[in-house]
């Protein structure tokens, strides 16, 4: 039965269709906001997946080219694989939904968007989030929700709910923010140095609006949800649970968790499930969840001891940091490189520059976003966790941390007038064990400095994690969680920022929420361990952006010249831009405002090719004095190419202060010679002279006849 919603939220119109379309899907709702349409439908197996111990969620969204009216370009015409924009906007509607089921259900679901249409001033982004909640909501998937996601805008201190597209582009931060009834369940930000309580304020405002969609979600629910249905649990049995802990206590476990050694960590676990699959030998059904039935026992073992006893598996104390080392030139060739190693974290950043010709072309649903100039590109290769597999290519977590870090060094980057250039970041993990996004954005900063490319400031990035009891008052905030805390605490806190304040911001949760103390307490704790990283162990290493890039960068200068003349520059077939290209071994961007980039290795070419440009786009006026190359030679006299297409002549009589008898006496065909522009006649015709009383400037003219005067005199 088809039933439609609506709501007023941020000004706009939200209006969702349940039972118009997709009525075979387990919940499905259509979604408009403003002329924003989008499908969000979700979508269970009827039974679960045999042999994992995950529960297996899969959130797709999927941009139609048609819904801005474009047709995809390539040769088939049809969109290929996600954008980077579709993995990020999947992952952030994945991160905060993925905690809401069931701990122990293992059927497939698939959360899908199909963005339809999009109005500018409404995120097709957003409309999905909220989709797909009110989809699950509705559905018989079983769901702890409903939850509801908000964006918030800064725009002259003032915050702005749900920003279209335009205040998106002159907003001082992109905050979205997932809520529960209660509490916080996922913080996604990027922000230019944005003091950590005016964030703090913007969260919790877009709180005080999740709250207000919930009851609108509740009232859908009340008329279209279906009943939840059953599952068949694959929690582990409690009689496995005691039988492991007569074979193995809890102080043997203590003994081989807690260790600072990932590697150490991992020999203990595996001697200990060997012992256990040895003495559960004859039961298959145990044995076919002992490894779940054994991660769940290291989770408890290390939560007790870190909660109870605030002891950590490596012996750090509570807001202690994992050791620090940053270095820079690792890689002598490249254009910049910096390493930052925290405990057996250990990322290796690469700095690349180019000319902005480079810049990244997007084909996406953002008409105001065509290319991007700063590229981070993070890669997780298997050794980095002393594991073997085949590479694939960049994974959805890969892009994702690699966005991260790059939203986090957007704001501190120079104008493309200040440094026209394309930048790409590139971190290698040399070695994992928790937080190496937060890596990259220290080892980033480091390489770009290194680079030469004048930064405003440096930025450095930390997680902080959580591990929470019965109760909202009983929880600990960890600084600096390694992996073995990530997986089994509450929650991944991930900030970056300069001293001024914060840049970006991940949050992922494994519980229902967080309290506002909880997230008051860890924006605090990454601000001081942020700035120490900063003042103690980046700084000393390179406190500033080297002045110029480095010897292996290309140089770029840019001029800007008459966007009347770009023709002239160009030539016709482009014939005279690739003569200069080929003389001076230089890279030419020319745009259509006239801005001119002329890139290349050899300062001395890239100065020669500007010499040519000015000299093609100077209107030629008597008394100028050029350097040309004879390109003809007639009886009466010689032709020179002042610039390209631009021939002046050198009447017989003007070639020497002496009688000449034959052109070839004075010049040949090839040489370079200084000639002064005499005439411009009425037909545009120039007329040279290479006599040296036409090039001697006007003082020594006037010294020569005083001094002829004088000896006259005597």
């Amino acid at each position: 039965m088809y039933k439609s919603f609506t709501m007023e939220l941020a000004g706009r119109t939200l209006t969702v269709d349940i039972g118009r379309v997709a009525a075979q899907a387990n919940g499905a709702a259509f979604m408009h906001y403003g002329d924003t349409v989008v499908l969000s439908t979700a979508t269970a197996s009827d039974k679960p997946r045999e042999g994992i111990d995950f529960f297996p969620l899969s959130v797709e969204y999927e941009e139609k080219l048609y819904s801005v009216g474009k047709i995809p370009g390539g040769f088939n015409k049809r969109e290929g694989k996600a954008s980077e924009n579709a993995v990020l906007t999947s992952r952030v509607i994945d991160r905060p939904m993925r905690p809401l089921f069931p701990k122990d259900y293992r059927n497939d679901v698939t959360l899908y968007n199909l963005v339809m249409s999009v109005d500018p001033e409404c995120s097709p982004e957003l409309t999905a989030m909220l989709g797909s909640a009110i989809a699950t909501a509705i559905s018989d998937i079983p769901f702890d929700g409903p939850c509801a996601m908000t964006q918030i805008g800064l725009i002259d201190g003032e915050f702005i709910v749900n920003p279209t597209s335009a205040q998106r582009k002159v907003s001082e931060m992109a905050l979205t923010v997932a809520s529960t009834r209660e509490k916080v369940i996922m913080i996604e930000a990027g922000a230019k140095e944005v003091p950590e309580q005016t964030m703090i304020d913007a969260i919790f405002k877009a709180h005080e609006v999740n709250q207000e969609v919930i009851k609108f979600i509740d009232t859908i629910v009340a008329e279209c949800g279906k009943p939840k249905h059953s599952y068949t649990s694959c929690a582990v049995p409690e009689e496995l649970f005691a039988a492991i802990k007569e074979i193995v206590t809890p102080e043997e476990m203590e003994t081989a968790v807690f260790t600072d050694d990932k590697q150490t960590r991992e020999e203990n676990i595996r001697q200990i499930t060997e012992k256990l699959e040895e003495a559960f030998a004859d039961n298959e059904e145990w044995l076919a969840v002992l490894g779940e039935a054994i991660y769940q026992y290291q989770k408890k073992t290390v939560r007790k001891m870190i909660l109870k006893d605030h002891k950590r598996p490596d012996g750090r104390g509570i807001t202690e940091i994992r050791p620090l080392a940053a270095e820079i030139d690792i890689l002598p060739r490249v254009h910049g490189s910096g390493m930052f190693t925290r405990g057996q974290t250990q990322i290796l950043n690469v700095c690349t520059l180019a000319p902005l010709s480079e810049a990244q072309r997007l084909d996406g649903l953002d008409e105001n976003e065509t290319a991007k100039r700063y590229m981070h590109h993070y890669n997780f290769p298997s050794y980095s966790v002393g594991e073997t597999k085949p590479s694939r290519g960049p994974g959805r977590r890969e892009i994702g941390h690699g966005a991260l870090a790059e939203r986090a060094l957007l704001p501190v980057l120079p104008s493309e007038e200040e440094f026209p250039y394309a930048i790409r970041t590139v971190s290698e993990t040399m070695e994992s064990n928790g937080s190496t996004s937060q890596a990259s954005i220290c080892a980033s900063t480091l390489s770009l400095m290194a680079a030469g490319v004048p930064i405003k400031t440096a930025v450095a990035g930390i997680s902080c994690g959580l591990v929470t009891g019965e109760t909202d008052d009983d929880y600990i905030v960890l600084t600096d969680i390694q992996g073995l805390e990530d997986f089994f605490g509450d929650m991944d806190f991930k900030v970056g920022g300069t001293h001024k304040g914060i840049t970006a911001i991940q949050m992922d949760i494994k519980i229902h929420g967080l309290t506002r103390p909880i997230i008051e307490e860890a924006i605090a704790k990454t601000r001081e361990a942020r700035l120490y990283i900063l003042d103690e162990i980046m700084a000393p290493v390179i406190a500033e952006p080297r002045k110029e890039v480095g010897k292996y960068a290309p140089k770029i200068e840019q001029i800007t010249i008459d966007p009347a003349k770009i023709g002239d520059v160009v030539g016709k077939q482009g014939k005279v831009i690739n003569k200069i290209i080929e003389q001076t071994g230089v890279k030419i961007d020319i745009s259509d405002d006239g801005s001119v980039s002329v890139c290349g290795t050899d300062k001395e070419m890239i100065q020669k090719a500007i010499k040519i440009i000015e000299s093609i786009v100077t209107d030629i006026e008597p008394g100028q004095i050029f350097t040309g190359t004879v390109v003809r030679i007639m009886n009466f006299g010689a032709f020179v190419e002042l610039a390209p297409n631009k021939d002046g002549m050198i009447h017989i009589s003007k070639l020497s202060d002496k009688r000449v008898a034959k052109v070839e006496d004075v010049v040949n065909i090839g040489d370079e010679v200084t000639v002064k522009v005499i005439e411009v006649d009425k037909m545009g015709r120039i007329n040279l002279s290479m006599k040296p009383g036409d090039l001697a400037p006007k003082a020594e003219k006037n010294r020569d006849r005083r001094e002829k005067k004088e000896q006259k005199e005597q």
